[in-house]
């Protein structure tokens, strides 16, 4: 096991840096500070999903997430590690699919809602696509190992099949977009 942290503060980021897990210290606000702490945001939100009632499936899923995302944390705060690789995406698709596969062909635009758990699981949706994005703004001035973006971009996606799951099976149902909403201006 690694090491124990029997004191939280250091008082070593006082100047505004703060240490990647090889021992090198950066400014608090780079791009690389930027990702992992995304990922760990949204690491956070995949805990407000679980914190509520869910089905059983989607339950062991998120949970799985939750320690892939921890190792991509890791993976984005010691620059070189791997910690994520194709076969964790190969398992988010599959997962993907086999939830997607039960749901009707989606025909309008859905709004974020649909119940407690379905309205956490798209807000972790939109901190996944802005991990993402924080990411490959870091993969355009360091190395970055694609599996990175691929894995969150596979996320994304199925964090945004488990939030119509979830409103499905809350009883809630999805929120339709109601583009029709508007009416048109008298000519």
């Amino acid at each position: 096991m690694g090491n124990r942290l029997s004191k939280i503060y250091t008082r070593t980021g006082d100047d505004g840096t703060t240490g990647l897990g090889d021992g090198s210290r950066v400014a608090k606000d780079s791009a690389r500070v930027a990702s992992y702490g995304t990922v760990d945001e949204l690491n956070s939100a995949i805990g407000l999903v679980l914190a509520v009632e869910i089905p059983e499936p989607v339950r062991e899923v998120l949970t799985q997430v939750q320690h892939d995302l921890f190792d991509l944390g890791g993976e984005l705060c010691i620059p070189g590690m791997a910690m994520v690789h194709a076969a964790d995406i190969e398992r988010l698709e599959r997962v993907l699919d086999g939830f997607n596969e039960d749901l009707p062909p989606l025909k309008d635009f859905i709004l974020p809602g649909g119940g407690l758990a379905a309205a956490h699981c798209h807000l972790a949706r939109t901190i996944c696509r802005r991990a993402e994005r924080e990411v490959v703004t870091l993969s355009r001035l360091e190395e970055v190992r694609p599996e990175a973006t691929h894995y969150l971009n596979r996320l994304s996606d199925l964090l945004f099949v488990i939030a119509r799951v979830l409103a499905r099976a809350s009883g809630h149902g999805e929120v339709l977009w109601q583009h029709e909403r508007r009416k048109k201006p008298k000519a």
